[in-house]
Formats: structure tokens, sequence, C-alpha cells
């Protein structure tokens, strides 16, 4: 059904280390009509009315920004600690050597938003996973997440569905 996107999607190997296989948007965004249906495609799935479409940093707030302007929505960043200037709120994470540690800002999210999570792609979901608890936090209602590209060999998009959350992708390639 979305064969088209799929192959704007181009795949670097071993990148970025051997058995990796990058899934790389860049090409589907240098696509002005793979853009635009990537945008219209995700604004249709969108189910009930959104306050606020969340980006995770970095090329989920190209989609989220894209996305928030059909759905009449406000487009939140969410960054990496220590990128947002005035008062944030943070999230800590497993990555597969250690930590990480996602922020907004404290102010960004009013309690009982409406909050859409997105994202270019979902591989193993913990950063997505971090997201959902930070806007949760900051009393956010989070149900759906989507993403362009999901890796279903990770269990990333599993992993936000037993979290409660419909997720919605696009295309998905198997293995890494």
């Amino acid at each position: 059904m979305n064969d088209d996107l799929k192959a704007l999607i181009r795949t670097i190997p071993d990148f970025p280390k051997p058995g990796i296989q990058f899934r790389d948007i860049t090409t589907l965004l240098l696509d002005p009509r793979g853009l635009a249906a990537v945008v219209e495609r995700m604004a249709a799935l969108v189910d009930g009315p959104v306050d606020l479409v969340a980006g995770i940093e970095a090329r989920g707030f190209l989609f989220a920004a894209a996305l928030a302007v059909p759905l009449s929505a406000g487009c939140l960043l969410i960054r990496k600690d220590g990128k947002l200037p005035g008062a944030t709120i943070a999230e800590d994470y497993a990555l597969e050597y250690g930590q990480d540690r996602i922020a907004m800002h404290a102010d960004a999210c009013a309690p009982g938003a409406r909050v859409l999570l997105v994202d270019d792609l979902i591989a193993t979901g913990g950063t997505a996973a971090a997201a959902v608890r930070l806007l949760r936090k900051a009393g956010a209602t989070v149900t759906q997440a989507q993403f362009v590209i999901d890796l279903p060999d990770l269990g990333g998009a599993h992993r936000l569905r037993a979290d409660g959350l419909r997720v919605d992708t696009l295309v998905s390639f198997e293995g890494h």
C-alpha cells in the first residue's frame, strides 16, 4: 500500500557499524510528492483531535512540524537533554550501552493536552517509550504514536502497544 514511499527510502549497508542496514529517509525528504504523501497519509491515520504533535530529535521534528499544520495542532520538540533553553523536564532511558536523557520545556504541554508522538523510525522503542513517559509526566494524554518506518524485528512498535498506545507506521523493513 505504501510501496511508493518505501521505494524512496534508501538502504545504506554497514552504517553506522558493520551488520546494520541503515534506512535513510533523506532520499524521501528530497522528493516533494513523497514527502507530501507521507504527511497526508499520516494525517489520515490520526484518531481524533490532537492539541500537539510531539517530534523526537531530530528527524522527528520534520514530520511533527509538517503534520501539525493539517491537524491544526502545535508542534512540541523532544530533545536531547541540555539542548533547550529555559526550564525543562527530562526522562532517562537505557541505551544498548549506557543511559541517555531526553527533555522538553516544562511549560510546553498543558495538563490534559492530547498529544500525538511522531518520529521517522521505530526500532527498539527506547527513545519513544521515554518520550511517552516524559509527556505523561507533564500531564499529557498520549494514546497514539506514528512513525514513517518500522523495524519490526526490533520490537519497538510492540513495546509501545503494550503500553497502551495505538502505533501506526507507513512502511516496514525486516532485519536491522
